[in-house]
């Protein structure tokens, strides 16, 4: 079936094709809405040409920053998010010989898939959380002790990206974020 987190059919074949694109689309889950910031490798792909990450570090960074800033533009703050890009990738260019795929598929415990994660550009514990159990629950990525590393985001439920299977599924995250976000503002406001 693949990938339906874009919510845009051909956003998420990018994302089937391309395990670069799911990476990116982590990255750019920031302050953005989810399914727009899996839409920005599809963006790359049809402005750039390629996926490639050798080719994206290599690209000269103001035309790169042009091109992410175009409308519809890959993020909100497309400036510093281009940069983000072209810094994973020369990351994954020089880490994993530009295949992305050997970042979850070398790891032997969930711990060193998880500190790989975090050494991406833009991952933080929580995104790195986020996408091991994304990688689990989506791509079958896992292994022992993934969801000790993944945390709350390794259970059954609607809390994440991870989650998201389809239009129905991005709703219910999109509804657990709100009622979060509404909880942690209310306790906020009554200390």
């Amino acid at each position: 079936m693949g990938f339906q987190i874009a919510n845009e059919p051909a956003a998420d074949e990018v994302l089937d094709q391309y395990p670069f694109a799911v990476v990116v689309g982590m990255m750019l889950d920031q302050q953005y809405g989810m399914e727009h910031a899996f839409r920005g490798g599809w963006k790359v792909l049809s402005r750039f040409g390629n996926l490639d990450p050798a080719a994206i570090a290599a690209a000269d960074p103001e035309e790169f920053r042009e091109l992410c800033s175009t409308p519809p533009a890959i993020h909100r703050f497309p400036g510093s998010m281009s940069a983000r890009l072209q810094e994973l990738a020369a990351l994954v260019e020089t880490r994993y010989d530009g295949d992305v795929t050997r970042l979850w598929t070398e790891p032997a415990t969930g711990k060193e898939l998880f500190n790989r994660v975090q050494e991406l550009p833009g991952f933080g514990k929580q995104k790195a959380q986020i996408f091991v159990a994304l990688l689990a629950k989506q791509l079958g990525v896992r292994p022992p002790g993934w969801e000790a590393v993944a945390g709350d985001y390794a259970l059954d439920g609607y809390r994440s990206v991870a989650d998201v299977v389809d239009a129905d599924s991005l709703l219910k995250v999109r509804e657990f974020k709100q009622a979060k976000k509404a909880a942690a503002k209310a306790a906020k406001s009554a200390t």
